[in-house]
């Protein structure tokens, strides 16, 4: 069973069903750009060792949990985020610990 769509959603589907929309592809220039960048982020040359509390690991495996991925690849992706000025708060679907 489909779940009814939100007008925005409707709208897109709209638009899609009329031919309104059309796939652009990156330019090559675009594609070196990206993969350069790509590549940068995701090169893991150092290694680092952090203490945490029991019960901020076991968040932080939830958290992991909750978005499908390895609870090392998450801190560290959050920790990227963070240095690229790019952590964005994202509300857990958790029942806060320490309400």
């Amino acid at each position: 069973m489909m779940k009814k769509l939100d007008a925005f959603e409707q709208d897109l589907l709209n638009a899609y069903e009329a031919g309104e929309l059309v796939s652009t592809s990156p330019s090559k220039a675009d594609l070196k750009k990206f993969k350069a960048a790509a590549s940068a982020t995701f090169i893991k040359d150092r290694r680092i060792n952090i203490r945490l509390s029991t019960p901020d690991l076991m968040d932080i495996q939830a958290r992991a949990l909750e978005e499908g991925i390895p609870y090392q690849t998450f801190i560290a992706s959050v920790l990227h985020k963070y240095a690229a000025g790019r952590l964005l708060e994202k509300p857990s679907n958790l029942t806060p610990r320490n309400p």
